[in-house]
């Protein structure tokens, strides 16, 4: 019987996975397909995603790097792209009147997100856990002292045995619905496609000319050019993404879409299961991304729950609330601000246009003594 099997190895799925190992735990994690694929989600990540990339997949160190000048130059090379400074805000199309907000230095990064969930799969294997890519969990069953999971591989279906199973298997999970647990508030329907002209501009775009949510280009240097965009449900996507590109003009590939979890549910534990990631909602109101929401809540997990106690999944369920609940209720706040009237985006954005001192993962940092900073400045 293992301690933990994971379903989903993604960033969350793969965190958890590592962070569980390397305390002893005997895992197992099971992803559907290839790691990364269909790509279904952006590469746009705060300077912060470095500190969960070990130093060196070959070796297997797992001493995280430092975030400022501190990435080993072999995690660059599998991951890195484009470095960001700042984003220009838009209230109409390709042509409006730019908001710029920036830094001196960088503050974020454009990253290969494909190649980013095989480096962290590879160092929960690294770490011990057991990640097994082409086998999909087609039944969950929970029991008061045990989960048992139905998995189709390449070449067979077996039955798997663990104390508790961890769903990390993305917005549609078939782990929450097994486990009986609510679904996120909301879903968004988004859009990717990709210019495969080089960009090393350091400037996202963002247009705040979509319902209840926005449209972004993001410069991906020999990645090429981002062009994203999500909607409420009921919109026509397609048909606005179409408008968006054709408004730029340029010839786009690797088309994809996926659906965004926004609000997690008052609950992500069971019995014997719980959520992390998509599947549990974490992730940001305003931007929809969920990367390092996941990944704080895996460590979170991996902190706290003891596999032969599952009172301590109360203990998660705190933990992750108190690391992510105050950016996440502020960031429902952020993105009520994309339907204002547009004379109040306008005065909002000349008031905090220029320097900023904003984490772009911590909207709580609008408050900090750097963002105060760079108003005076």
């Amino acid at each position: 019987m293992y301690d933990f099997a994971v379903v989903g190895v993604g960033p969350a799925g793969a965190r958890f996975a590592r962070r569980a190992a390397e305390r002893g735990y005997d895992v197992v994690a099971f992803e559907q397909g290839e790691l990364g694929k269909p790509l279904a989600c952006s590469g746009h990540v705060s300077l912060d995603v470095w500190d969960y990339v070990p130093e060196s997949r070959d070796s297997g160190a797992r001493q995280n790097s430092e975030r400022s000048g501190g990435v080993p130059e072999d995690a660059r090379d599998d991951l890195f792209q484009n470095e960001i400074r700042g984003a220009r805000f838009h209230l109409g199309g390709a042509d409006s009147e730019a908001y710029p907000f920036y830094e001196d230095e960088a503050i974020s990064n454009a990253v290969d997100r494909v190649q980013l969930d095989k480096v962290l799969a590879d160092a929960a294997r690294d770490a011990g856990a057991d990640v097994r890519e082409q086998h999909t969990v087609t039944e969950v069953s929970e029991f008061n002292d045990r989960v048992e999971l139905t998995v189709r591989g390449p070449d067979e279906t077996f039955d798997v045995t663990a104390k508790m199973v961890a769903g990390s298997d993305g917005p549609r999970s078939r782990v929450r619905d097994a486990l009986g647990l609510p679904e996120p508030d909301e879903f968004l329907h988004g859009a990717l496609a990709f210019d495969p002209e080089p960009d090393h501009e350091a400037f996202v775009d963002v247009h705040l000319t979509v319902p209840e949510f926005f449209a972004w280009r993001i410069p991906r240097g020999e990645g090429g050019v981002e062009y994203g965009l999500a909607a409420a449900p009921g919109e026509d996507v397609p048909g606005l993404f179409d408008a968006f590109v054709e408004d730029y003009g340029v010839d786009i590939e690797h088309r994809c879409s996926g659906i965004i979890p926004i609000g997690p549910p008052d609950i992500v534990t069971s019995t014997r299961g719980f959520l992390l990631g998509d599947a549990a909602g974490q992730t940001k109101p305003f931007t929809g991304g969920g990367i390092l929401y996941g990944m704080t809540a895996a460590d979170c997990a991996a902190r706290e729950i003891d596999p032969d106690r599952p009172t301590t999944l109360t203990a998660y369920e705190d933990a992750w609330r108190d690391e992510l609940g105050r950016d996440i209720q502020l960031g429902h706040l952020v993105r009520k601000g994309y339907s204002a009237p547009q004379p109040i985006q306008r005065a909002g954005m000349r008031l905090f246009e220029g320097e900023i001192g904003v984490h772009m993962d911590q909207p709580t940092s609008l408050f900090s003594a750097e963002q105060l900073r760079a108003l005076l400045r």
